[in-house]
């Protein structure tokens, strides 16, 4: 098929190469500007030059919603369309323009975690598998019949960085395999239950700040999913930021007011956390690796020099 494809950053580019290697003819790219938002030096991958380097157009557009970017899509004569990594509003004349319609990729098993920073709120979650999926795109964001899907296991160790790098690779197959039904059948897509369905905002600085009500498991959780080069989960220590790269559940259970710093394990400090600390049921954080607002990473065992301080 004759693909017009909309992508950004490695996402697109590791896409675009598949599909160069495929049947499929891409004839023609829609990227976002290169010089776009700051994002993690591990999303640096221009899909924009990579299309260029074969010869096929590249139009930038912040949305893809104009009557201009409909004509030069119809003009093209691409059959289908296919994104990934969009970042924003693609309108339903732009993703009708194909003869086929657009086919969207997500990095997530919808209908769970529709919307932004689905790896992140996955391993927030707890969750023990995440993936991606191919579904056809409507207007509503993320909702449209699902074509297929592949899962991608979580460990207990695993960052969103990881899951990153596990899933990247992955859209390539997926897109080839939609489009294969597409043309061959089967035919029978799978209706989003809106039941089943979850939608998550885009990640801000406040959504990373460590709250101590707050079980130590799912702090554990938070630290993994913001692991460099994510900006950092943090709590406040003598009115500074600090930033918290690495940590576990302590051993024994802690007790006493949330964000106490109660007690030596290992190389780290447990501080107490979780709902309804107070009454001694639960176990605390284990800071492991701490960074200071002068940006020096400190074994947190060292970072504090005494117990007793309160981190809010």
């Amino acid at each position: 098929m004759r693909v017009v494809l909309f992508g950004y950053q490695k996402w697109g580019a590791r896409l675009l190469a598949a599909l160069l290697a495929s049947r499929h003819e891409v004839v023609l790219t829609v990227s976002h500007p290169e010089e776009g938002e700051w994002a993690p030096a591990i999303f640096e991958e221009s899909m924009g030059d990579l299309a260029r380097a074969h010869d096929i157009p590249v139009v930038y557009r912040e949305k893809a919603v104009d009557a201009e970017l409909v004509e030069v899509i119809r003009e093209s004569g691409a059959e289908i369309g296919l994104a990934c990594n969009w970042r924003t509003w693609i309108s339903p004349e732009v993703f009708s323009a194909p003869a086929r319609g657009t086919v969207n990729t997500h990095d997530s098993l919808l209908p769970k975690y529709a919307g932004f920073s689905p790896l992140n709120w996955a391993l927030i979650n707890g969750e023990s598998q995440v993936g991606i999926t191919a579904h056809w795109m409507d207007a509503d964001l993320d909702r449209g019949d699902i074509i297929t899907q592949r899962t991608v296991p979580v460990t207990p160790t695993d960052t969103t960085e990881d899951l990153f790098h596990r899933t990247v690779e992955l859209f390539g197959p997926l897109s080839l395999e939609a489009f294969d039904r597409i043309e061959h059948g089967p035919h029978d897509w799978l209706r989003q239950d809106p039941e089943h369905a979850s939608f998550f905002h885009k990640r801000a600085d406040p959504d990373n700040r460590i709250h101590w009500d707050r079980s130590a498991r799912d702090l554990v959780n938070l630290v993994r999913a913001q692991t460099g080069p994510y900006p950092n989960a943090w709590c406040r220590h003598d009115g500074r930021r600090l930033r918290v790269l690495e940590a576990s559940v302590s051993r024994e259970k802690a007790g006493g007011t949330h964000g106490r710093v109660f007690a030596r394990e290992g190389r780290g400090v447990i501080v107490v956390a979780g709902p309804e600390a107070w009454r001694g049921g639960q176990h605390g954080l284990v800071l492991q690796r701490v960074l200071d607002e002068d940006g020096t990473e400190h074994v947190a065992g060292d970072y504090f020099r005494r117990m007793g301080d309160y981190l809010e």
